[in-house]
């Protein structure tokens, strides 16, 4: 197995791009290599199987789709918490290739028992991470409000992502304020 790391990364981003693209079904090592424009042959070079591809790839878009908390220090927690989720929809809302990749992801994952079980860890750590770094930070609410709006936020990007004219008239912005009100108790 080939060791450049930084090659194994464009090769993963190259297979994001191809599996947003065409699906599951055209990720081929033949098709990332033609998107990472390089010979035939260097995907097999880092990955011995397709299923190691894919689960580099579940991995990799939990990496670019990820905020850091800024600004934030002496705010209202209602102020802060909407500002996190509204900075976290229009990350993912900027990188809709990964985001795409990740649905591709789940329909696959459906499918293909030892990809259900890496995405599974790998979507359960991200839920359990943000539930952890909402008690770590002291931001208000608590473990199942989290939850309730990590899920409200899943629902709002699918559709804004992929059928978008379902909320043209909504403000997504606006939205997430009221998923954020509706889920604190009032202060």
């Amino acid at each position: 197995m080939a060791r450049n790391p930084q090659r194994r990364t464009a090769l993963v981003d190259a297979a994001i791009d191809v599996l947003a693209r065409e699906g599951a079904r055209g990720l081929t090592f033949r098709a990332v290599d033609g998107q990472a424009a390089v010979p035939v042959g260097t995907t097999s070079n880092y990955f011995a199987r397709r299923d190691d591809l894919l689960d580099q790839v579940a991995e990799r878009i939990h990496l670019r789709l990820r905020i850091a908390p800024t600004g934030v220090d002496g705010a209202e927690p209602r102020e802060v918490l909407t500002a996190l989720m509204q900075a976290l929809f229009w990350r993912i809302a900027e990188d809709r290739t990964g985001w795409l990749a990740l649905l591709e992801l789940r329909l696959e994952a459906t499918r293909r028992p030892g990809l259900r079980a890496a995405l599974t860890r790998t979507l359960r750590d991200n839920l359990m991470g943000n539930v952890a770094g909402r008690r770590e930070s002291g931001l208000a609410g608590d473990d199942t409000m989290t939850v309730l709006l990590y899920y409200a936020m899943t629902g709002l990007i699918l559709e804004h992502l992929t059928l978008p004219a379902v909320l043209e008239d909504m403000d997504p912005d606006a939205l997430v304020a009221e998923f954020v009100a509706r889920s604190l108790p009032a202060s």
